[in-house]
């Protein structure tokens, strides 16, 4: 191990990051050090990195200099003195939710809920979230990271480094699912399906048995390479084309669905999510991962009547994704149809000036230090 490691670190918002050295860090007791393999280019960090702040004020940003960089893979370098189920060469995933651990929800094991959570890499999620940047200073885009034991996820040996750099996304959806409680039998849909969250979320549907997939966006053509991953159980409709409930009664068997998830981001229009809420069962219900900026006026009283359960649901547990990950592995969670494009660290900025056309939530971009 070098005890030096090469990072990309941003000094200003809105200006291009420097490659630097800076020493390696030493894990404490509970902690693991890994050496970066992948990190995901997410499709929201270039905003992140130019304007953030301006969306979202209350969503702090770590102090600068800092070292940026969400979903990391990679492999165990060294581990604390009081580390137990990880050793040195074992393929992670890293959870870059961190807590306090010790609030009532931390010990609800609800990390989410907790008041400080905060991504490392990223951003926060309240005003004390410069303690845990301060505990845990790197993102995925360097060489090393330090982590928490218990935010590492093992990949099995068929989970590649850059399919789980993924697992952010996915995840998300994953647990949103969870939360609804979709099995076999179930019928979802998702507004904002051929995105890169909407798309994941298809993929854990599919896998956790979901009868039927029902999926909206704007791109017809990046629809129909949805519909393609599994024609008899998947059913897309573009933005605008038709009446969305109509069209979902059609091919429900003139059934609402059983759940839907929002994946439709910061930019999308109230109108849009009010479509879905539309198109679901009595007894149905929503949840919210995509994050709508608009504030929607919901009839209370058909939300009462029809006994709609609307819910937010914000990143995942490291058992959802441990779950995830072996799903992955054994291949009923299927993530071939991703289309990797990998980057040097050293050719982060010009990566995030100049992607490559996206192919909706099949593109896959990926930093390799």
């Amino acid at each position: 191990m070098k005890p030096t490691m090469r990072v990309a670190r941003l000094h200003e918002i809105n200006q291009p990051m420097a490659i630097e050295e800076l020493p390696t860090p030493q894990p404490r007791a509970t902690d693991v050090l890994v050496e970066v393999k992948a990190c995901n280019i997410v499709p929201n960090l270039p905003n992140v990195l130019a304007s953030y702040s301006q969306w979202f004020p209350q969503l702090p940003l770590p102090k600068l200099p800092a070292v940026f960089g969400l979903d990391t893979t990679g492999v165990v370098a060294a581990v604390g003195s009081h580390v137990t189920d990880v050793a040195v060469g074992d393929r992670v995933y890293v959870n870059p939710g961190l807590s306090c651990g010790a609030c009532r929800a931390c010990r609800r094991g609800e990390d989410q809920n907790c008041n400080s959570y905060t991504f490392m890499g990223y951003f926060a999620f309240g005003p004390d979230g410069q303690r845990r940047y301060d505990a845990y200073p790197y993102g995925g885009l360097g060489e090393y990271l330090t982590a928490p034991q218990r935010n590492l996820v093992k990949l099995p040996d068929t989970v590649s480094f850059e399919e789980g750099a993924r697992f952010g996304y996915l995840g998300t959806g994953y647990s949103a699912l969870r939360r609804a409680g979709v099995g076999p039998g179930s019928t979802v849909l998702i507004d904002g399906i051929s995105g890169t969250l909407g798309l994941g979320t298809c993929l854990s549907a599919l896998a956790m048995g979901a009868t039927r997939v029902f999926g909206t966006g704007r791109n017809a053509d990046l629809l129909e390479d949805v519909r393609a991953i599994a024609p008899d159980r998947i059913h897309v409709l573009a933005a605008g084309s038709g009446d969305l409930r109509s069209w979902t009664l059609e091919h429900n068997n003139g059934e609402g669905v059983d759940v839907v998830i929002d994946a439709l981001g910061p930019g999308a229009p109230a109108e849009a999510y009010l479509d879905a809420l539309g198109t679901l069962r009595r007894g149905g219900i929503a949840v919210d991962v995509g994050g709508m900026m608009e504030r929607p006026q919901i009839d209370m009283i058909s939300v009462m009547c029809n006994q709609i359960t609307i819910l937010g649901s914000l990143w995942f547990s490291t058992a959802d994704a441990q779950d995830m990950a072996d799903l992955v592995g054994t291949g009923q969670l299927d993530l071939s149809i991703l289309e990797h494009h990998t980057f040097p660290l050293e050719k982060i900025n010009e990566a995030l000036d100049n992607l490559p056309a996206r192919h909706g939530g099949f593109s896959n971009f990926i930093s390799i230090p």
